[in-house]
């Protein structure tokens, strides 16, 4: 039986302790917990030093979100899939895991079973996309996931007096809402990549969100993207 040593992230321990319950159950894998991380900064330190096979990771971590652990995974080429585990099944934001390197994505009220089949998938070397998403415009090919981009952006007089955003805030956010890192966006627009990140910050306290999975669900719910 095939052992995957697994990292977990989350910051709700009864989830926690119950997904650990349900992954030591598997009939064809043995699922050997590593650790937990509660925070993205925390699962960015545990990933460097754990050698897993797989971390399952919530996007809304405190700190650091799950977007930034994928984005740092991927840019250090760690060896290991990545499954995210989320409440959120809005159609930009399961992009953006995507596009930043996600294996499989599954909503957290679905059954077990599709836990274990995404899980199964992923090892097999495809995506896995979990019932009740719906990307409008992904299509999955031989395993593999084509986003298709076909996006316009209109930023509406609304959004713009109510949170009293600048045209560069607006213009950075509609570049994160694509998934971009700070330093892609500062290549974008001929600016600091420390630049950018100040504009993130006052982006982010002018929204009331506190990290980039909330930016993006604003920008989906203005249909900013």
């Amino acid at each position: 039986m095939q052992i995957i040593r697994t990292l977990l992230a989350d910051d709700h321990y009864i989830f926690i302790e119950g997904l650990k319950t349900v992954l030591g159950q598997m009939p064809q894998y043995q699922v050997k917990i590593q650790d937990v991380a509660r925070s993205g900064e925390e699962l960015i330190q545990k990933v460097k030093t754990s050698k897993a096979d797989l971390v399952i990771t919530a996007l809304n971590l405190s700190g650091k979100d799950g977007f930034d652990a994928i984005e740092y995974i991927r840019q250090s080429k760690i060896p290991i899939h990545i499954l995210v585990l989320s409440a959120y099944s809005d159609a930009k934001i399961v992009k953006t895991a995507f596009k930043l390197g996600a294996d499989g994505y599954i909503l957290k009220g679905q059954p077990y079973a599709e836990l274990q089949e995404a899980i199964h998938e992923i090892f097999q070397g495809n995506t896995y996309i979990g019932k009740g998403i719906h990307l409008n415009g992904g299509t999955i090919t031989n395993g593999t996931l084509d986003l298709q981009s076909g996006r316009s952006i209109d930023f509406e007089d609304r959004f713009v007096k109510k949170y009293n955003l600048t045209k560069r805030e607006l213009e950075i956010l509609g570049l994160i809402s694509q998934a971009l890192s700070n330093k892609e966006i500062a290549k974008e627009l001929f600016i600091s990549d420390q630049t950018v990140g100040v504009h993130r910050k006052n982006i982010m306290r002018k929204l009331g969100v506190s990290n980039t999975a909330g930016l993006i669900k604003l920008a989906y719910d203005y249909c900013l993207v």
